[in-house]
């Protein structure tokens, strides 16, 4: 008779994973921060809610790759510390603890989060990163309503501090009202932007093709904000777009992604509070289990 406890009962970290020591190769940490959210605040409970939902992907090996991440050298090592109502603190306190890690793989939190881990990446780094960047906002405005490092603003820092390569960076998903002045300076710095319409039209094998022509060989960078899927198929979440992704195309993209150099992730956005059934955080771990699925 098998030991292996049902599904409903797996340990509550990321895919049940045991271990905990800070030196694995590849380490998945919680970030509970939402204070710079410019709607619907929540995504401070983002980590916990997917570490639950990825208990729907403990039964096996992933069914294209073959590759179980439980096999993996992964630990999840809880959550970061942050500074309660302090964003430029806990953009620090985060950038701190980023830097022991060889590879993280971060759950959020708002999208803020990702600026710090980029800022501990790219001290590492001979050069900026490349970015594949999943979302319905460009993320590029240069304040997010007078917030200087609000969850909108992250790339156009980004691109700014020289942390990024944005002639290597791919937009994927962006759909969401902006200014023209917003959409004309990140086309200007080099981004490529895939709009939503783009996916459906052109298909995942073309959308797959394209990020892999942008990016190159070189190392990069996977930032997924959840709101980059559909409200139909991700409703908890802070900003959501109608006409997004499916979580099929995200997926089918994501699986055509294999072999690049990804020095990083996170998965960003998901507000638990909104979710129905629990969809969206099993969307977004579900994206974090393609992410450690793919052949390297």
């Amino acid at each position: 008779m098998s030991t292996t406890p049902p599904t409903f009962a797996t340990p509550p970290s990321f895919l049940g994973i045991a271990r905990q020591d800070r030196s694995a190769p590849i380490a998945i940490a919680g970030i509970p921060l939402d204070i710079g959210t410019t709607h619907r605040a929540g995504a401070r409970f983002g980590p916990a809610a997917i570490r639950r939902a990825s208990a729907m992907l403990v039964d096996g090996a992933h069914p294209i790759s073959w590759i179980d991440p439980k096999t993996l050298p992964v630990a999840d090592i809880g959550d970061f510390p942050i500074a309660l109502g302090d964003i430029p603190q806990s953009l620090a306190l985060i950038e701190q603890h980023a830097a022991d890690f060889e590879h993280l793989v971060a759950l959020g939190g708002e999208h803020g989060i990702t600026l710090p881990l980029l800022r501990a990446l790219r001290r590492r780094m001979a050069a900026p990163l490349g970015l594949v960047h999943f979302d319905a906002h460009v993320d590029t405005w240069p304040d997010s309503f007078g917030q200087l490092f609000g969850h909108g603003s992250v790339f156009y820092h980004a691109i700014r501090e020289g942390l990024i390569d944005p002639r290597r960076t791919i937009q994927i998903g962006i759909r969401s009202p902006m200014p023209r002045e917003v959409w004309d300076w990140t086309v200007a710095q080099g981004v490529s932007i895939v709009c939503a319409q783009d996916v459906h039209e052109q298909g995942p094998s073309s959308v797959a093709a394209r990020i892999r022509e942008v990016v190159g060989a070189g190392p990069c960078y996977l930032s997924f904000d959840i709101d980059t899927l559909d409200p139909a198929f991700a409703p908890g979440t802070g900003t959501p777009e109608i006409g997004g992704l499916a979580s099929w195309q995200a997926q089918a993209i994501l699986r055509r992604l294999g072999g690049l150099a990804f020095a990083g992730m996170d998965l960003v956005e998901v507000a638990p509070a909104y979710d129905v059934s629990e969809i969206t955080a099993l969307a977004g771990a579900t994206m974090v289990w393609e992410y450690l699925c793919l052949p390297r």
